[in-house]
């Protein structure tokens, strides 16, 4: 099997789930107890937690841990219009993730406004949209800092000085930047930001929040831990194997982006030289990772089913979405038509893809646009 649908989740490292193992046997105490066997929970919980904010340039108070990115995106929409004396208006880019965007449209239904962000024909955020957008008070910005179908990058840190100099609160999504390229919670400026730890060879089920110390941030469940911010025991195997998948992160990043940049560029020169293939967001910086492509006259489902038969893994899109028979709405957002955009897949490398896996693929893509050749020419 040749897996290329990382963004969607990757693959446990060993050490991730011997620190899960570890975190399970040596750590199976509450860590809110006084007694040894909670005070060795809360130790594992203080070293797991340091590290993961050196990981994302974070100090430790920093670091709330959440279920993943989407609870972590959920406290932060929601929070946001929880705060006293705040106007009932958001804005955030018309690329969100589309779990995000769907949850902070239905604010519309208890008269939120929510104001959707241009971007241009790549994906990237109009900063006149946010210079217009920023016209009137908000209770937040929230912008993605890489997109989870094309890879694209936001000019994160322009929009968050834009964003402070209004005096509103800032958060990023940075679940798919994270562990693919350099970034940094305090060399960005947001106030709030997300993270998934499944997404750089971690466990499902574990992420955080951070929230920019001395900022005060509504609850969303109470109770004593988190340091009063999210309640419920933490998910210590879940943290430990977290932090086990960061500190490989720090320790790879520089080569492995490097690497998957080399094979990514490779890659797409085969796809250049397919007839009515196109690469989607092609003229952005992107992640070293992502391809967003599709073959105009040839159908998502065809194209993934083909892949599928022949042992490939892919995707049409976000993982949550990409059942649905629905063009993709960042697609549309970029100006490309419907029926373009239904033809979309992305390719997502990982630390196991290579150029032979990439090349197989290429050639399949290759076949698959010269037999629609063939069948028009016969037509």
């Amino acid at each position: 099997m040749i897996y290329l649908d990382n963004n969607a989740t990757t693959r446990p490292l060993p050490e991730v789930i011997a620190a899960m193992q570890h975190a399970l046997e040596c750590g199976w105490g509450n860590p809110s107890s006084k007694h040894p066997k909670g005070q060795d929970a809360k130790t594992l919980l203080a070293a797991a937690r340091a590290e993961i904010s050196a990981f994302i340039g974070a100090q430790p108070v920093e670091v709330v841990f959440t279920s993943g990115a989407t609870e972590s995106n959920h406290h932060v929409l929601h929070g946001a219009l929880m705060r006293p004396d705040m106007p009932r208006r958001i804005i955030l880019s018309a690329v969100e993730h589309a779990g995000f965007l769907k949850s902070a449209l239905r604010l519309r239904q208890d008269g939120v406004e929510v104001v959707l962000l241009d971007v241009d024909t790549e994906g990237r955020v109009k900063i006149e949209s946010l210079r217009a957008a920023l016209e009137h008070d908000a209770a937040l910005v929230s912008v993605m800092a890489a997109n989870n179908e094309t890879g694209v990058l936001q000019p994160v840190a322009e929009i968050c000085a834009l964003v402070h100099s209004r005096g509103i609160p800032m958060h990023v999504d940075a679940t798919q930047i994270a562990g693919k390229l350099p970034f940094s919670f305090a060399g960005c400026g947001a106030d709030l930001l997300s993270l998934s730890a499944h997404k750089l060879h971690g466990p499902k089920g574990i992420g955080a929040l951070l929230i920019r110390k001395g900022l005060t941030w509504p609850v969303m469940f109470s109770g004593q831990q988190e340091r009063g911010r999210r309640g419920g025991t933490e998910n210590l195997p879940g943290i430990a194997g977290f932090a086990a998948a960061a500190r490989h992160a720090m320790a790879t990043l520089h080569d492995e982006a490097e690497r998957q940049t080399r094979l990514r560029e490779a890659f797409e020169a085969r796809l250049r030289a397919i007839p009515a293939c196109v690469i989607h967001g092609a003229g952005a910086a992107r992640l070293p990772n992502t391809i967003s492509l599709r073959i105009d006259g040839l159908s998502a489902d065809r194209l993934l089913g083909t892949l599928e038969r022949e042992g490939i893994c892919a995707s049409s899109g976000a993982a949550c979405s990409s059942g649905g028979s629905n063009p993709s709405h960042v697609l549309l957002a970029m100006g490309i038509e419907a029926s373009q955009a239904l033809g979309a897949i992305r390719i997502s490398l990982g630390s196991d893809t290579d150029a032979e896996q990439l090349s197989r693929l290429a050639d399949l893509l290759q076949t698959m646009s010269e037999s629609l050749r063939s069948a028009a020419s016969v037509g």
